[in-house]
């Protein structure tokens, strides 16, 4: 099957920031700022898609660039901090001159530096955050990726219509928006489908032991429990909810997508399920290139996080490229604005769409 992004709507004129500088070596380069968590909790995220848009960059430069200049991407580490995320992305606009942004993967992160990408007039794009405030910033701040109503309201589906469940807990992180956005979708569905959720317990970032809140979830007898976290906290949550006893599937969103989930979680995790952008088990053969070229650079199977970044540098290049009046960064907003929406077609390898859910216990290799 094809993976088409429908309708993604890119404001072409405000990425034509790309040309134009006097002088030096970056003149005839179109700069790219990427923020992600190379390090700290979510560091597989941050390195997964610095991947991926690295390789697509590859990829377009070995073909001439964009209209003939080069793409520099200029990364950097928010060590998994959302204010060291803000940090970043206002050097990239007061120092470093970007004329686009690629970034966060957690949404927290994304929220917290869309409002400079916002005030500057330099368009970010987000590969996978999924909390809907994040693209609510303003008109410079956009995402190609599905959102919580989407993949919340699959999970909680297929927790109600293919599991047959009617009692559900859930435990959720309440710091973290891509947590809680994900929370209040997935019980107003599973609600709304008849379904009622029995217990709710939550926990923070990072925390090591869950025997309390689980204690309670099997106290309530659940026959789901949903656990919309991210892969370090889920894989101890599975080891130590199989430990105490409680079997029934967990079910959790796109942030379990790690090879760090089965590192940590292991057998833990067989009969449960998460949501998720993409498949490397996928037989489209665009897909299987993707794999293939991405295991050929970076030794491993691509996640999904590594396909939404890919897919994403690959439409911010082509909005870049369908500008053809390039324009000078600095020049004032009414001057290069252009209120033009170009509504894009683009031939992913992720789905824009929740269209399967992939099953924790499959074997990667």
């Amino acid at each position: 099957m094809k993976r088409i992004f429908t309708g993604l709507v890119v404001l072409s004129s405000l990425l034509t920031s790309f040309a134009c500088q006097s002088g030096g070596s970056n003149a005839d380069k179109v700069r790219i700022g990427v923020f992600m968590s190379l390090t700290g909790s979510t560091a597989n995220f941050g390195i997964s898609s610095t991947n991926g848009i690295k390789l697509a960059a590859e990829e377009v430069n070995a073909k001439g660039g964009i209209n003939g200049k080069q793409i520099d991407i200029l990364v950097q580490d928010d060590r998994s901090d959302a204010s060291e995320a803000a940090t970043i992305v206002t050097k990239f606009v007061t120092q470093d001159q970007v004329h686009a942004i690629l970034g966060e993967v957690a949404s927290s992160r994304s929220i917290a530096a869309a409002p400079i990408a916002q005030n500057a007039k330099i368009p970010m794009l987000t590969p996978s955050s999924t909390n809907p405030e994040v693209t609510k910033k303003g008109n410079f701040i956009f995402r190609s990726c599905f959102i919580d109503p989407v993949q919340g309201a699959a999970i909680a589906q297929f927790a109600a219509r293919t599991l047959g469940a009617k009692r559900a807990a859930i435990m959720v992180d309440r710091k973290n928006d891509y947590s809680t956005g994900l929370e209040s979708v997935i019980t107003a569905t599973f609600t709304k489908m008849g379904g009622q959720m029995v217990a709710v317990q939550s926990y923070q970032e990072g925390d090591q032991d869950f025997n309390a809140q689980l204690t309670s979830l099997k106290g309530a007898s659940p026959e789901v429990i949903f656990v919309p976290g991210y892969y370090n906290d889920v894989g101890l949550i599975a080891k130590q909810a199989r430990d105490k006893g409680i079997k029934v599937p967990l079910l959790g969103g796109d942030g379990w997508d790690s090879v760090q989930l089965y590192a940590i979680g292991g057998t833990a995790l067989n009969g449960s399920y998460f949501s998720n952008h993409y498949s490397p088990f996928d037989t489209d053969p665009k897909v299987q290139k993707f794999v293939s070229d991405y295991k050929a650079h970076y030794g491993t199977v691509p996640d999904a996080l590594a396909a939404t970044a890919y897919d994403a540098a690959n439409i911010m290049f082509d909005a870049i490229k369908r500008e053809r009046r390039p324009r000078r960064a600095g020049w004032p907003p009414g001057q290069f604005l252009n209120q033009r929406w170009t509504s894009m077609n683009y031939l992913g390898i992720s789905q824009l769409l929740v269209g399967m859910l992939q099953h924790a216990g499959q074997a990667r290799s």
